[in-house]
C-alpha cells in the first residue's frame, strides 16, 4: 500500500494556510494506491458536493470552533490522546456521519469513549459541531475527507476500538458497485486499524446492498462476524434516534439489516493476502 502518488505540497502547511478553514484542498482528491493484494477497494470517483452554504451562526460557530473540534484529511497520523487531552479512552471511528444525528446523541452515553467522525460534506460537519458546542458535548472530533484515506492514512494499526459505518451510499446503480465502501480491501483495512476485540457496525436499509455486504461477511479473516442481534457486543449499537434519512427509508418500508463483527486476536500480518 502506498500513499505517496500524490504529491507533497497538495496537503502543505502553506496550502492548508491559503484555504478556507475546513476547506478540502482543489484538485484530485487523495487515493491511496493499495497494490494488487488480491482485494478489493471503493473506486473514489470525482468528488462533487451538493450546494448548500452555512448560516451566520454555522459559520461563527465553525470559525470558532472548528481549528478545535476538526481537521481536514491529511498525510499525518492522528495523535488522539493529545487532541482529545486524555489517555487510555476507547476510540472509535464513524465513516460518514452525515449530520451527525445519531452521533450526538450516542456520544453522551459513551462520554468514556473517544468519537471521531468523518464526513465529506462540509454543512453535515457543522451541523455536528453545533450539536457538539451547543450540548457541551466533549467527546466527539471531527475529520472532513473520504473514510477509506482517513483510515489508510491518519490511523496506525491497532489503534481503534470500533468502527461505525450506518447507511452508506448504496450506488444502486451496477456500474457504481465498484464505489460501495463495503468491499474486501475496506473490511481488511478496517479490520488491521481495529484493536483486537475491536468492533465493525454497519447498517443499511438499501435491500441489494444488504445482499452484497451479506456475501462479504466471512471474507476478512481477521474479523469474526457475529451477526445481529449480539446481546454481549462491548461497544454501543443503538443510534438512539431516527435520522431523516433512516426515517424516510422507514417511510418507505425499507427494512433496517445490521451487521456485527469483532476483530479476531490473531496479528495482521497473520492474514493472506
Amino acid at each position: 500500500m502506498s500513499n505517496s502518488d500524490f504529491p507533497d505540497n497538495a496537503h502543505s502547511a502553506a496550502d492548508r494556510a491559503e484555504r478556507p478553514l475546513g476547506d478540502l484542498p482543489a484538485g484530485r482528491p487523495l487515493q491511496t494506491d493499495f497494490g494488487d493484494d488480491g482485494r478489493d477497494y471503493p473506486r473514489l470517483g470525482a468528488v462533487s458536493f451538493r450546494r448548500g452554504t452555512l448560516t451566520d451562526n454555522q459559520e461563527k460557530l465553525w470559525e470558532e470552533n472548528w481549528p478545535r473540534l476538526g481537521r481536514v484529511l491529511a498525510d499525518e497520523r492522528i495523535d488522539v490522546d493529545g487532541w482529545f487531552g486524555r489517555t487510555g479512552a476507547r476510540t472509535i471511528l464513524e465513516i460518514g456521519s452525515g449530520t451527525g444525528t445519531s452521533t450526538a446523541a450516542m456520544a453522551p452515553l459513551e462520554a468514556d469513549t473517544n468519537v471521531i467522525a468523518v464526513e465529506l460534506y462540509k454543512p453535515g460537519l457543522a451541523k455536528l459541531l453545533g450539536a457538539v458546542v451547543r450540548g457541551g458535548i466533549d467527546n466527539i472530533r471531527m475529520v472532513r475527507g473520504d473514510g477509506v484515506e482517513v483510515l489508510a492514512r491518519m490511523l496506525p494499526e491497532a489503534s481503534l476500538d470500533g468502527v461505525r459505518i450506518y447507511f452508506p451510499d448504496p450506488w444502486p446503480k451496477a456500474r457504481h458497485h465498484k464505489r460501495r465502501i463495503i468491499q474486501t480491501g475496506t473490511l481488511h483495512l478496517i479490520a488491521t486499524r481495529l484493536k483486537p476485540g475491536g468492533v465493525l457496525h454497519v447498517a443499511t436499509d438499501h435491500a441489494d446492498y444488504a445482499g452484497w455486504i451479506s456475501e462479504l461477511v466471512d471474507t476478512e479473516p481477521l474479523l469474526e462476524y457475529k451477526g445481529w442481534p449480539w446481546a454481549e457486543c462491548p461497544q454501543l449499537v443503538d443510534r438512539q434516534v431516527i435520522t431523516k434519512f433512516e426515517g424516510k427509508g422507514l417511510d418507505k418500508d425499507h427494512t433496517i439489516t445490521e451487521f456485527l463483527w469483532q476483530r479476531t486476536d490473531a496479528p495482521a500480518s497473520d492474514a493472506t493476502a
